[in-house]
């Protein structure tokens, strides 16, 4: 069986990776810091592997690459807030960009051998230019250090394919969310803090008019879709958004959730917040094209969620 490095495999797209790979048999290595993941995310099983540090120490990471030799090697871990990278854009960058260029350069300047690399990059690259929904040629306009550090890391994932000849490739996610999302995070999905305020009557800041456009992709279809990448080779060198290319409003969405709760959503509307993007949903047509696509709806994928919430309370 194959042997699999997830950096931030504690959080909720990481560990939900990481649970299809177990039930694979496969052998799972994750580094994680628990800033934002949790322990309790990941399965105590002998093919699990859990360190928990900082990918930050090049060092470390260098050590462990030289050790254990990966088959595959997911860059997932981040400082994931947005608003978070504009009050710390020194540490958003040095986890963001310079942890994941460091494993970059120690693969090349070793020469380790391994069968693909994928970075998760963000639809957050895309930022608030005109022209929807966004293709993997549309304009970029990374308008926050967290989009700004996305952006670099992903083309230097490509260019270590284009000049390196090493098996990289990069995903632009769509607003992710599903079970095992933290919602006492401050990097946290707007789904999740959502379903949170309702569990607990608490109330709700809405930014903005709730009027913002989002493709919401469940997390099993973006642990699904990650995984087969890593076995295409025609996905190799490439960048892929990974959506459902469907869209829908905020107020759209917290309507479906209040249907499924059997109850109304306490709201504080607030002004809009910096750095966020008003309209932003993709096209997947290049996910598509490889014979890849989302299954989960997002009526069927809230219902999951909600479901999920309340079985683990």
């Amino acid at each position: 069986m194959a042997k699999y490095l997830i950096t931030g495999g504690a959080g909720f797209i990481g560990s939900t990776i990481a649970d299809t790979l177990l039930e694979q048999g496969q052998t799972v290595f994750v580094v994680d810091d628990l800033s934002m993941g949790q322990v309790k995310n990941l399965k105590p099983t002998d093919q699990m592997h859990f360190f928990q540090h900082t990918i930050t120490d090049h060092e470390y990471m260098n050590d462990l690459l030289d050790r254990e030799k990966f088959d595959y090697i997911l860059l997932i871990g981040a400082v994931a807030s947005v608003a978070d990278s504009i009050a710390d854009p020194g540490r958003t960058h040095a986890v963001n960009a310079e942890a994941n260029f460091n494993i970059l350069e120690h693969l090349r300047a070793a020469k380790l051998s391994f069968k693909s690399l994928l970075f998760i990059s963000s639809a957050a690259v895309y930022g608030n230019l005109p022209g929807v929904p966004k293709t993997e040629l549309s304009p970029v306009e990374p308008l926050t250090q967290y989009a700004v550090d996305k952006y670099s890391t992903e083309r230097n994932v490509i260019n270590y394919h284009t000049l390196y000849g090493m098996p990289t490739m990069a995903v632009r996610p769509f607003n992710v969310y599903g079970p095992k999302q933290n919602p006492k995070s401050p990097y946290s999905g707007v789904l999740s803090i959502i379903t949170n305020c309702l569990l607990n009557d608490s109330t709700f800041n809405q930014y903005g008019d709730g009027e913002q456009i989002r493709d919401f992709t469940y997390v099993t279809d973006i642990a699904d879709c990650i995984l087969a990448l890593l076995q295409e080779p025609k996905a190799i060198g490439q960048v892929i958004n990974i959506g459902t290319g469907n869209k829908a409003s905020l107020n759209e969405v917290i309507e479906i959730i209040e249907k499924i709760a059997g109850k109304k959503l306490q709201r504080k509307v607030l002004p809009e917040r910096a750095g966020d993007i008003k309209y932003s949903y993709g096209d997947p047509s290049k996910l598509n094209n490889l014979g890849l696509k989302t299954k989960v709806d997002l009526n069927t994928g809230l219902k999951k969620y909600w479901d999920s919430l309340n079985e683990s309370r």
